[in-house]
């Protein structure tokens, strides 16, 4: 044959170029494009009737919630002076006993009680539960009626002191024993604050809004 192309063997030359193969790449593209707007649309819209499945913040908007709490001891013992439950100090009897190896304690502490208008009952030493058994400043002692009456008002003169009851106990007396890191008694003028903080109660537990 004449021409420009000449036929030999079986293959024959390409008379155009390669374009279906472009539009066809075009096309798929094009294709998931659309496929990937209408899947994001579809989800949004599941969002929007389902609330999402999670919890939306308003921004700047940062609402935290802290809950602070007063030591219940301490709660119930001004709830109990504020309602006019809580005996003053000449309402109430005090055993002062000295669980050291200092002696003459328990008498100068019970005078100095009785200065600050406590009536004392028994002075001495403590008994073997207690002699040279306690740690600490002091423990302050009565019957289970005492928690929130008579021993928040004695704390007030040994505020460092630990306080117990027992539900054995009868009477309305309680007991003061002096522990080895005892020097003295809470000062007249931090005592004197401490029964009107009593008077004052605080809230057992305040809720504070970041919001």
């Amino acid at each position: 044959m004449g021409g420009k192309y000449r036929i030999t063997g079986d293959k024959y030359p390409r008379m155009r170029p390669h374009r279906r193969r472009g539009r066809m790449v075009v096309v798929v593209v094009a294709c998931g494009a659309v496929l990937g707007v209408a899947g994001w649309g579809t989800l949004q819209l599941i969002d929007v009737f389902t609330g999402g499945g999670g919890t939306a913040t308003a921004a700047g908007t940062g609402c935290s919630t802290k809950a602070t709490k007063a030591s219940p001891a301490a709660s119930a013992s001004a709830a109990a002076l504020a309602s006019g439950t809580a005996p003053k100090p000449a309402q109430i009897t005090v055993n002062v006993f000295n669980a050291t190896t200092r002696s003459g304690l328990a008498k100068t502490t019970a005078d100095e009680l009785r200065k600050r208008g406590f009536k004392i009952g028994e002075v001495g030493n403590a008994d073997k539960l207690y002699d040279k058994k306690v740690t600490g400043t002091g423990i302050l002692l009565g019957p289970a009626a005492s928690l929130n009456t008579s021993l928040p008002v004695l704390a007030t003169q040994l505020t460092t002191a630990e306080r117990r009851t027992d539900a054995a106990r009868k009477g309305t007396a309680v007991d003061l024993i002096i522990g080895n890191q005892f020097k003295a008694l809470t000062s007249p003028t931090a005592s004197v604050k401490a029964l009107t903080a009593l008077a004052e109660p605080q809230p057992t537990a305040s809720t504070k809004k970041g919001c």
